[in-house]
Protein backbone atom coordinates (compact mmCIF):
# COMPACT_ATOMS: atom_id res chain seq x y z
CA UNK A 1 0.00 0.00 0.00
CA UNK A 2 2.93 1.94 0.71
CA UNK A 3 3.74 2.31 -3.01
CA UNK A 4 3.22 4.75 -4.96
CA UNK A 5 3.28 3.24 -8.36
CA UNK A 6 0.27 4.04 -10.69
CA UNK A 7 -1.69 1.10 -12.32
CA UNK A 8 -3.37 1.16 -15.25
CA UNK A 9 -6.50 -0.19 -15.52
CA UNK A 10 -8.11 1.27 -18.18
CA UNK A 11 -7.40 -1.37 -21.22
CA UNK A 12 -10.87 -2.87 -20.69
CA UNK A 13 -13.98 -1.07 -22.45
CA UNK A 14 -16.54 -2.68 -19.59
CA UNK A 15 -19.05 0.16 -18.65
CA UNK A 16 -21.05 0.31 -15.17
CA UNK A 17 -25.19 1.03 -15.50
CA UNK A 18 -26.44 3.69 -13.89
CA UNK A 19 -28.82 2.96 -11.14
CA UNK A 20 -32.03 4.39 -12.34
CA UNK A 21 -33.32 7.28 -9.99
CA UNK A 22 -36.49 6.31 -8.77
CA UNK A 23 -39.43 8.39 -6.73
CA UNK A 24 -38.17 9.02 -3.23
CA UNK A 25 -39.53 7.83 -0.52
CA UNK A 26 -39.29 9.88 2.69
CA UNK A 27 -37.69 9.39 5.90
CA UNK A 28 -35.07 10.57 8.34
CA UNK A 29 -31.87 9.43 7.83
CA UNK A 30 -30.12 10.07 11.01
CA UNK A 31 -30.38 12.74 13.77
CA UNK A 32 -28.14 14.96 12.46
CA UNK A 33 -29.12 15.32 8.90
CA UNK A 34 -32.72 16.45 9.37
CA UNK A 35 -33.59 18.37 5.82
CA UNK A 36 -32.18 15.46 4.19
CA UNK A 37 -35.04 12.96 4.07
CA UNK A 38 -35.53 10.91 1.60
CA UNK A 39 -34.58 7.46 0.21
CA UNK A 40 -33.97 6.30 -2.95
CA UNK A 41 -35.60 2.12 -3.35
CA UNK A 42 -32.95 -0.18 -1.74
CA UNK A 43 -31.40 -2.68 -4.05
CA UNK A 44 -29.84 -6.41 -2.63
CA UNK A 45 -26.93 -5.99 -1.68
CA UNK A 46 -25.70 -9.56 -1.69
CA UNK A 47 -22.51 -11.28 -2.39
CA UNK A 48 -23.38 -11.85 -6.13
CA UNK A 49 -22.99 -8.84 -8.85
CA UNK A 50 -26.27 -7.40 -10.63
CA UNK A 51 -27.08 -9.44 -13.40
CA UNK A 52 -29.72 -7.69 -15.83
CA UNK A 53 -31.01 -10.78 -16.39
CA UNK A 54 -34.01 -12.49 -14.37
CA UNK A 55 -32.62 -15.77 -12.64
CA UNK A 56 -35.51 -18.30 -13.25
CA UNK A 57 -35.11 -21.64 -11.22
CA UNK A 58 -35.07 -24.05 -14.59
CA UNK A 59 -32.81 -22.17 -16.37
CA UNK A 60 -29.45 -23.91 -17.01
CA UNK A 61 -26.64 -23.24 -14.53
CA UNK A 62 -24.21 -23.14 -17.73
CA UNK A 63 -26.33 -20.17 -19.23
CA UNK A 64 -27.20 -18.24 -16.32
CA UNK A 65 -23.05 -17.93 -15.57
CA UNK A 66 -22.46 -17.32 -19.43
CA UNK A 67 -25.41 -14.49 -19.36
CA UNK A 68 -23.61 -13.02 -15.43
CA UNK A 69 -20.25 -13.19 -16.93
CA UNK A 70 -20.99 -11.11 -20.36
CA UNK A 71 -23.52 -8.90 -18.12
CA UNK A 72 -22.68 -8.57 -14.52
CA UNK A 73 -20.98 -4.85 -14.15
CA UNK A 74 -21.49 -2.53 -11.27
CA UNK A 75 -24.22 -0.40 -11.09
CA UNK A 76 -23.22 3.79 -10.60
CA UNK A 77 -24.10 5.15 -7.05
CA UNK A 78 -24.97 8.35 -8.85
CA UNK A 79 -23.93 11.38 -6.51
CA UNK A 80 -24.13 13.74 -8.77
CA UNK A 81 -28.24 13.34 -9.24
CA UNK A 82 -28.08 12.51 -5.32
CA UNK A 83 -26.55 15.86 -4.98
CA UNK A 84 -28.77 17.61 -7.35
CA UNK A 85 -31.88 16.20 -5.54
CA UNK A 86 -30.15 17.23 -2.23
CA UNK A 87 -30.39 20.38 -3.30
CA UNK A 88 -33.20 21.04 -4.12
CA UNK A 89 -35.09 19.58 -1.29
CA UNK A 90 -32.75 22.38 0.82
CA UNK A 91 -33.81 25.05 -1.82
CA UNK A 92 -37.75 24.40 -0.21
CA UNK A 93 -36.32 24.38 3.55
CA UNK A 94 -35.04 27.78 2.83
CA UNK A 95 -37.89 29.26 1.61
CA UNK A 96 -39.74 27.52 4.15
CA UNK A 97 -37.93 29.01 6.90
CA UNK A 98 -37.46 32.36 5.24
CA UNK A 99 -41.78 32.91 4.85
CA UNK A 100 -42.39 31.49 8.14
CA UNK A 101 -40.38 33.06 10.38
CA UNK A 102 -38.21 35.34 7.70
CA UNK A 103 -35.07 34.41 8.07
CA UNK A 104 -32.50 32.93 5.66
CA UNK A 105 -29.42 30.98 6.37
CA UNK A 106 -26.12 32.30 5.85
CA UNK A 107 -22.71 30.95 5.33
CA UNK A 108 -19.29 32.90 5.56
CA UNK A 109 -16.49 31.74 3.97
CA UNK A 110 -13.04 32.99 4.51
CA UNK A 111 -10.14 33.29 1.98
CA UNK A 112 -6.09 33.75 2.84
CA UNK A 113 -4.09 34.25 0.21
CA UNK A 114 -4.53 34.27 -3.62
CA UNK A 115 -4.54 30.66 -4.71
CA UNK A 116 -6.51 29.93 -7.86
CA UNK A 117 -7.44 26.76 -6.42
CA UNK A 118 -8.85 27.82 -3.24
CA UNK A 119 -10.25 30.98 -5.30
CA UNK A 120 -12.35 28.36 -7.34
CA UNK A 121 -13.53 26.05 -4.46
CA UNK A 122 -15.15 29.66 -2.87
CA UNK A 123 -16.30 30.91 -6.00
CA UNK A 124 -18.26 27.03 -6.72
CA UNK A 125 -19.67 27.31 -2.53
CA UNK A 126 -20.72 31.07 -4.00
CA UNK A 127 -22.70 30.00 -6.84
CA UNK A 128 -24.06 26.88 -4.80
CA UNK A 129 -25.15 29.13 -1.92
CA UNK A 130 -27.16 31.49 -4.50
CA UNK A 131 -28.83 28.60 -6.26
CA UNK A 132 -30.46 27.02 -2.60
CA UNK A 133 -31.56 30.77 -1.61
CA UNK A 134 -28.75 30.76 1.05
CA UNK A 135 -26.97 34.44 2.03
CA UNK A 136 -23.13 34.16 1.15
CA UNK A 137 -20.60 36.11 3.09
CA UNK A 138 -16.99 36.56 1.92
CA UNK A 139 -13.85 37.93 3.66
CA UNK A 140 -10.76 37.57 1.56
CA UNK A 141 -7.77 38.46 3.33
CA UNK A 142 -3.96 39.48 1.77
CA UNK A 143 -1.26 36.43 1.73
CA UNK A 144 0.50 37.92 4.40
CA UNK A 145 -2.26 38.57 6.87
CA UNK A 146 -1.38 37.44 10.36
CA UNK A 147 -3.26 34.95 12.69
CA UNK A 148 -4.29 37.61 14.53
CA UNK A 149 -6.15 39.32 11.68
CA UNK A 150 -7.37 35.99 10.90
CA UNK A 151 -8.79 35.19 14.49
CA UNK A 152 -11.09 39.11 14.33
CA UNK A 153 -12.76 37.59 10.73
CA UNK A 154 -13.79 34.38 12.57
CA UNK A 155 -14.93 36.14 15.68
CA UNK A 156 -16.48 38.79 13.94
CA UNK A 157 -18.57 35.88 12.16
CA UNK A 158 -18.87 33.93 15.10
CA UNK A 159 -20.55 36.95 16.62
CA UNK A 160 -23.02 37.89 13.51
CA UNK A 161 -26.42 36.46 13.76
CA UNK A 162 -27.09 36.81 10.44
CA UNK A 163 -24.01 34.14 9.45
CA UNK A 164 -25.31 30.55 10.54
CA UNK A 165 -22.16 28.66 9.22
CA UNK A 166 -18.44 29.53 9.18
CA UNK A 167 -16.21 27.76 6.44
CA UNK A 168 -12.15 28.63 6.89
CA UNK A 169 -10.72 27.48 3.42
CA UNK A 170 -7.94 25.58 3.33
CA UNK A 171 -5.09 25.29 2.91
CA UNK A 172 -4.11 28.25 4.62
CA UNK A 173 -0.58 30.07 4.17
CA UNK A 174 1.99 28.22 5.91
CA UNK A 175 2.67 30.99 9.02
CA UNK A 176 -0.99 30.70 9.93
CA UNK A 177 -1.54 27.66 12.09
CA UNK A 178 -4.67 26.02 10.61
CA UNK A 179 -5.93 24.28 13.69
CA UNK A 180 -5.66 27.21 15.76
CA UNK A 181 -8.04 28.56 13.66
CA UNK A 182 -10.49 26.04 13.11
CA UNK A 183 -10.63 25.52 16.67
CA UNK A 184 -11.73 29.40 16.89
CA UNK A 185 -14.84 28.76 15.03
CA UNK A 186 -17.65 28.48 17.31
CA UNK A 187 -18.97 24.81 17.60
CA UNK A 188 -22.60 25.80 16.87
CA UNK A 189 -21.42 27.55 13.48
CA UNK A 190 -18.71 24.59 12.50
CA UNK A 191 -20.37 23.18 9.44
CA UNK A 192 -17.46 22.33 8.17
CA UNK A 193 -17.48 19.76 11.54
CA UNK A 194 -13.95 19.51 12.47
CA UNK A 195 -13.91 21.29 16.04
CA UNK A 196 -13.24 18.81 18.49
CA UNK A 197 -15.75 19.04 20.05
CA UNK A 198 -17.89 18.38 17.28
CA UNK A 199 -16.08 15.06 16.21
CA UNK A 200 -15.25 13.91 19.90
CA UNK A 201 -18.93 13.78 20.22
CA UNK A 202 -19.09 11.66 17.09
CA UNK A 203 -16.87 9.46 18.52
CA UNK A 204 -19.08 8.71 21.58
CA UNK A 205 -22.12 6.97 22.24
CA UNK A 206 -25.05 8.44 23.33
CA UNK A 207 -23.39 12.11 21.72
CA UNK A 208 -24.61 13.52 18.59
CA UNK A 209 -22.20 15.85 16.70
CA UNK A 210 -23.96 19.38 15.90
CA UNK A 211 -22.20 18.80 12.62
CA UNK A 212 -20.52 15.72 10.63
CA UNK A 213 -17.64 16.58 8.26
CA UNK A 214 -19.28 17.00 4.90
CA UNK A 215 -17.40 14.25 2.64
CA UNK A 216 -17.81 11.58 5.00
CA UNK A 217 -21.58 12.38 5.28
CA UNK A 218 -22.34 12.47 1.96
CA UNK A 219 -20.42 9.05 1.51
CA UNK A 220 -22.68 7.32 4.00
CA UNK A 221 -25.61 9.69 2.53
CA UNK A 222 -25.02 7.60 -0.21
CA UNK A 223 -25.34 4.29 1.05
CA UNK A 224 -28.76 5.58 2.90
CA UNK A 225 -30.31 7.08 0.01
CA UNK A 226 -29.67 3.60 -2.06
CA UNK A 227 -30.76 1.28 0.56
CA UNK A 228 -27.69 -0.21 1.71
CA UNK A 229 -27.66 -1.98 4.30
CA UNK A 230 -25.21 -0.98 6.78
CA UNK A 231 -25.92 -2.51 10.25
CA UNK A 232 -24.32 -5.72 10.59
CA UNK A 233 -21.94 -5.28 7.74
CA UNK A 234 -18.07 -5.79 7.25
CA UNK A 235 -16.68 -2.40 6.51
CA UNK A 236 -13.27 -1.07 5.45
CA UNK A 237 -11.93 2.41 5.10
CA UNK A 238 -8.92 2.91 3.51
CA UNK A 239 -6.82 5.85 4.48
CA UNK A 240 -6.95 7.66 8.33
CA UNK A 241 -7.38 11.38 7.36
CA UNK A 242 -8.98 13.68 9.88
CA UNK A 243 -10.81 14.98 6.64
CA UNK A 244 -12.18 12.00 5.43
CA UNK A 245 -11.32 8.33 6.66
CA UNK A 246 -11.52 8.38 10.37
CA UNK A 247 -14.98 10.34 10.76
CA UNK A 248 -16.05 8.27 8.28
CA UNK A 249 -15.17 4.99 10.26
CA UNK A 250 -16.88 6.73 13.27
CA UNK A 251 -20.01 6.92 11.20
CA UNK A 252 -19.99 3.55 9.72
CA UNK A 253 -19.39 2.50 13.30
CA UNK A 254 -22.39 4.85 14.74
CA UNK A 255 -24.39 2.83 12.08
CA UNK A 256 -23.62 -0.40 13.81
CA UNK A 257 -21.09 -1.87 10.72
CA UNK A 258 -18.12 -3.45 12.06
CA UNK A 259 -15.38 -1.67 10.65
CA UNK A 260 -11.92 -1.80 10.01
CA UNK A 261 -9.37 0.83 8.84
CA UNK A 262 -6.28 0.08 6.24
CA UNK A 263 -3.71 2.63 6.19
CA UNK A 264 -0.11 3.20 4.68
CA UNK A 265 1.18 0.56 7.75
CA UNK A 266 -1.59 -2.35 7.44
CA UNK A 267 0.16 -5.54 6.29
CA UNK A 268 -1.82 -7.69 3.68
CA UNK A 269 -3.96 -4.54 2.63
CA UNK A 270 -5.68 -6.58 -0.17
CA UNK A 271 -6.37 -9.13 2.25
CA UNK A 272 -8.49 -7.18 4.37
CA UNK A 273 -10.37 -5.07 2.20
CA UNK A 274 -11.51 -8.11 0.37
CA UNK A 275 -13.76 -9.48 3.20
CA UNK A 276 -15.59 -6.33 3.18
CA UNK A 277 -19.09 -6.05 2.53
CA UNK A 278 -18.53 -1.84 1.89
CA UNK A 279 -15.47 0.02 1.06
CA UNK A 280 -14.85 3.96 2.04
CA UNK A 281 -11.49 4.55 -0.22
CA UNK A 282 -9.98 8.08 0.64
CA UNK A 283 -6.20 7.61 0.59
CA UNK A 284 -5.57 9.57 -2.76
CA UNK A 285 -3.40 6.93 -4.53
CA UNK A 286 -4.66 6.51 -8.41
CA UNK A 287 -6.13 2.87 -8.85
CA UNK A 288 -4.69 1.62 -5.93
CA UNK A 289 -7.34 -0.97 -5.00
CA UNK A 290 -7.95 -3.67 -7.53
CA UNK A 291 -10.20 -5.89 -8.99
CA UNK A 292 -8.45 -8.50 -6.54
CA UNK A 293 -9.25 -6.53 -3.58
CA UNK A 294 -13.06 -6.38 -3.60
CA UNK A 295 -15.58 -9.23 -2.53
CA UNK A 296 -18.02 -10.09 -5.08
CA UNK A 297 -21.24 -7.99 -4.42
CA UNK A 298 -19.22 -5.54 -2.15
CA UNK A 299 -20.54 -1.57 -2.69
CA UNK A 300 -17.15 1.09 -3.19
CA UNK A 301 -17.55 4.58 -2.52
CA UNK A 302 -14.40 5.87 -4.21
CA UNK A 303 -13.29 9.43 -2.21
CA UNK A 304 -9.92 9.36 -4.21
CA UNK A 305 -9.71 12.12 -7.06
CA UNK A 306 -6.21 12.02 -8.62
CA UNK A 307 -5.59 13.64 -11.93
CA UNK A 308 -3.09 11.35 -14.44
CA UNK A 309 -1.51 11.52 -17.37
CA UNK A 310 -4.13 11.10 -20.15
CA UNK A 311 -1.81 8.61 -21.46
CA UNK A 312 -1.96 6.31 -18.67
CA UNK A 313 2.06 6.40 -17.79
CA UNK A 314 2.29 8.31 -14.79
CA UNK A 315 1.22 10.05 -11.68
CA UNK A 316 1.55 13.82 -11.78
CA UNK A 317 1.36 13.89 -7.84
CA UNK A 318 0.53 11.77 -4.82
CA UNK A 319 -1.49 12.67 -1.70
CA UNK A 320 -0.65 12.06 1.46
CA UNK A 321 -3.31 10.31 3.04
CA UNK A 322 -3.76 13.50 5.45
CA UNK A 323 -4.10 15.70 2.70
CA UNK A 324 -6.79 14.05 0.84
CA UNK A 325 -8.40 15.87 -1.83
CA UNK A 326 -6.32 18.88 -0.92
CA UNK A 327 -6.70 21.44 -3.93
CA UNK A 328 -4.44 22.60 -6.55
CA UNK A 329 -4.98 24.42 -9.60
CA UNK A 330 -4.51 21.65 -12.51
CA UNK A 331 -7.42 19.43 -11.03
CA UNK A 332 -9.83 22.05 -11.96
CA UNK A 333 -8.62 21.78 -15.44
CA UNK A 334 -8.95 18.12 -15.10
CA UNK A 335 -12.58 18.59 -14.25
CA UNK A 336 -13.61 21.06 -16.59
CA UNK A 337 -12.15 19.11 -19.49
CA UNK A 338 -10.50 15.70 -19.20
CA UNK A 339 -9.44 15.80 -22.60
CA UNK A 340 -7.79 18.90 -21.62
CA UNK A 341 -4.72 20.18 -23.74
CA UNK A 342 -2.71 19.97 -20.35
CA UNK A 343 -3.38 15.63 -20.53
CA UNK A 344 -5.10 15.08 -17.50
CA UNK A 345 -8.40 13.26 -16.68
CA UNK A 346 -9.16 11.75 -13.11
CA UNK A 347 -9.56 8.81 -11.76
CA UNK A 348 -10.11 7.12 -8.29
CA UNK A 349 -8.26 5.43 -5.31
CA UNK A 350 -10.27 2.03 -7.09
CA UNK A 351 -9.27 0.37 -10.38
CA UNK A 352 -12.86 1.23 -11.80
CA UNK A 353 -12.50 -0.63 -14.87
CA UNK A 354 -11.96 -3.87 -12.62
CA UNK A 355 -14.09 -3.05 -9.64
CA UNK A 356 -17.62 -2.98 -12.06
CA UNK A 357 -16.83 -6.33 -12.73
CA UNK A 358 -16.89 -8.04 -9.33
CA UNK A 359 -18.79 -5.02 -6.99
CA UNK A 360 -22.44 -4.59 -6.76
CA UNK A 361 -22.46 -0.69 -7.04
CA UNK A 362 -20.17 1.99 -7.03
CA UNK A 363 -19.20 5.91 -7.24
CA UNK A 364 -17.50 6.86 -10.57
CA UNK A 365 -14.67 9.33 -10.42
CA UNK A 366 -15.89 12.24 -10.75
CA UNK A 367 -19.78 12.51 -10.12
CA UNK A 368 -19.26 10.05 -6.88
CA UNK A 369 -18.41 11.75 -3.81
CA UNK A 370 -17.95 15.51 -5.15
CA UNK A 371 -20.46 16.88 -5.61
CA UNK A 372 -22.06 15.41 -2.37
CA UNK A 373 -19.13 17.17 -0.42
CA UNK A 374 -21.34 20.72 -0.93
CA UNK A 375 -24.55 19.78 -1.06
CA UNK A 376 -23.81 18.09 2.73
CA UNK A 377 -21.89 21.83 3.31
CA UNK A 378 -25.60 23.46 2.15
CA UNK A 379 -27.54 20.82 4.80
CA UNK A 380 -24.99 21.69 7.33
CA UNK A 381 -25.65 25.56 6.42
CA UNK A 382 -29.47 24.89 6.89
CA UNK A 383 -29.51 22.85 9.84
CA UNK A 384 -27.60 25.12 11.65
CA UNK A 385 -30.08 27.62 10.88
CA UNK A 386 -33.01 25.48 11.56
CA UNK A 387 -31.33 24.89 15.14
CA UNK A 388 -30.21 28.34 16.44
CA UNK A 389 -33.59 29.54 15.55
CA UNK A 390 -35.60 26.54 16.49
CA UNK A 391 -37.13 26.18 13.52
CA UNK A 392 -38.37 22.48 12.53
Amino acid sequence: MASMVFYDCCSSSTTARLLPLTSPTFRRTSSFSPSLSFSFLPFNNTNTSFPSLSLHAHASSTLISAKMAADSVAKVIDGKSVAKQIREEITLEVKKMKDAIGVVPGLAVILVGDRKDSATYVRNKKKACEAAGIVSFEEHLPENSTEEEVLNSISRFNEDSSVHGILVQLPLPSHINEEKMLNAVGIEKDVDGFHPLNIGRLAMRGRDPLFVPCTPKGCIELLHRYGVQIKGKKAVVIGRSNIVGMPAALLLQREDATVTIVHSRTKNPEVITKEADIIISAVGQANMVRGSWIKPGAVIIDVGINPVDINNTNVPRNYDENVVNSTFPDLFYAQQDPESPRGYRLVGDVCYEEAVKVASAITPVPGGVGPMTIAMLLSNTLSSAQRLHNFQ
